[in-house]
């Protein structure tokens, strides 16, 4: 499997490239904003982002369905018999997109038997790729430079290095980062924050509030084939596609294993 992991992520990064080319085209212009039903926001780069998307896998794999936000309604009773599909967010951090400040990625996911084996997020300002597939290796790439493996920080000497969300944080994040002690905290959107920890950047970056399972399954592959995790408050890793359910449960993604991290979110 892993060899063909391999040759499917080159691509894969082809097709999130695509996505983000259309991302980017409606990005300079001057687009409309609606609401959807959960109160989520959701414009015109969404939409085309998920038709390039879905129609280049649907070329490139026409044997693997795909389940993306823009296609969230598959039922359960659809779902609970696939044994592979592709989990896709083709815009990650609509509300960064809105506020015109970058951090917003594509990410696609290739899930079997519940676990994520290839990720791909991409980010259209930045023109970077974070990729990662089971088996292999997690790699970065920037515009006009050569991909470069990257790996999770070890050990996560003080002070840690913590990744949150620059759109939405709480009482919990603030009980754990008092825990935690010395530390620099890193703001930043969308599923960015996962590859600071597959990059080094950041040590930890624990998400005590919710996300929907295309929010985190690229960026999860991409953190694992680093060297990190991705658990929830259990120690599990994230499985997808388990339950009629699409929110994760809260999770901490990680780079050092020899450092307990879950233990400062279960004190008290």
């Amino acid at each position: 499997m892993t060899t063909e992991l391999q040759a499917l992520l080159p691509r894969v990064q082809t097709i999130a490239q695509a996505a983000g080319r259309e991302i980017s085209r409606i990005y300079s212009s001057a687009f409309a904003v609606e609401t959807k039903a959960d109160n989520s926001p959701l414009t015109a780069a969404d939409r085309a982002a998920h038709d390039t998307i879905a129609e280049a896998l649907a070329r490139l794999t026409p044997g693997i369905p795909l389940w993306s936000e823009e296609s969230a309604t598959i039922p359960w009773e659809t779902r609970r018999h696939w044994t592979a599909f592709w989990l896709v967010d083709p815009l990650d951090g609509t509300r960064e997109f809105i506020k015109r400040n970058g951090e917003f990625t594509v990410n696609i996911a290739l899930v079997r038997e519940h676990r994520t084996v290839l990720g791909v997020v991409h980010a259209p300002v930045l023109g970077r790729d974070y990729c990662g597939y089971a088996g292999g290796a997690a790699y970065r790439t920037d515009p006009g430079q050569t991909p470069y493996e990257i790996k999770v920080r070890q050990p996560a000497s003080p002070p840690v290095r913590v990744a949150g969300s620059r759109s939405h944080r709480g009482a919990s994040l603030d009980d754990f980062l008092e825990r935690l002690g010395a530390h620099e905290f890193v703001s930043m959107g969308s599923s960015l924050k996962f590859c600071l920890v597959a990059e080094g950047t950041a040590d930890v970056y624990p998400r005590l509030g919710p996300t929907s399972e295309w929010d985190t399954a690229a960026a999860q592959a991409v953190v694992e084939a680093a060297g990190g995790r991705v658990t929830d408050l259990d120690g599990q890793p994230l499985c997808y596609n388990t339950r009629a359910e699409v929110l994760n449960p809260h999770f901490v993604a990680s780079g050092d294993p020899h450092r307990d991290w879950l233990s400062l979110l279960h004190s008290r």
